[in-house]
């Protein structure tokens, strides 16, 4: 469990590194890498979608949609989208488990419950 949030850190370090040198207006994509339609408008990319797809990708360790996700929005919201989405997560899996977020959390991660 360890080892893919360690992983998944790395990849969007990486990734915040090289998002000042990314090229706008490739393609099909729009500066921020959402796709749009040919012509059509450009898509405002929604940061909790975003880290929706990176989380998501990263989990199934897809590296082109981690790398496509991220570069939909700056990384300092991207890391605030997953953020929150794992707060989210924490709370809806310590409701269901009738539990305090607390220790949800480090029975995730390995962790001795205190």
């Amino acid at each position: 469990m360890l080892d893919r949030v360690h992983k998944a850190w790395s990849t969007w370090r990486k990734k915040a590194t090289r998002h000042e040198e990314r090229t706008h207006g490739e393609g099909a994509q729009d500066g921020h890498g959402a796709r749009r339609a040919a012509g059509g408008p450009r898509r405002t990319p929604n940061l909790f979608e975003a880290a929706a797809a990176y989380v998501t990708a990263c989990v199934e360790d897809d590296q082109e949609r981690v790398d496509e996700a991220a570069g939909w929005v700056e990384p300092n919201a991207l890391a605030f989208g997953v953020n929150e989405l794992a707060c989210r997560a924490l709370i809806a899996l310590a409701r269901e488990r009738d539990e305090s977020p607390r220790v949800v959390a480090r029975s995730l991660l390995g962790l001795p419950v205190a």
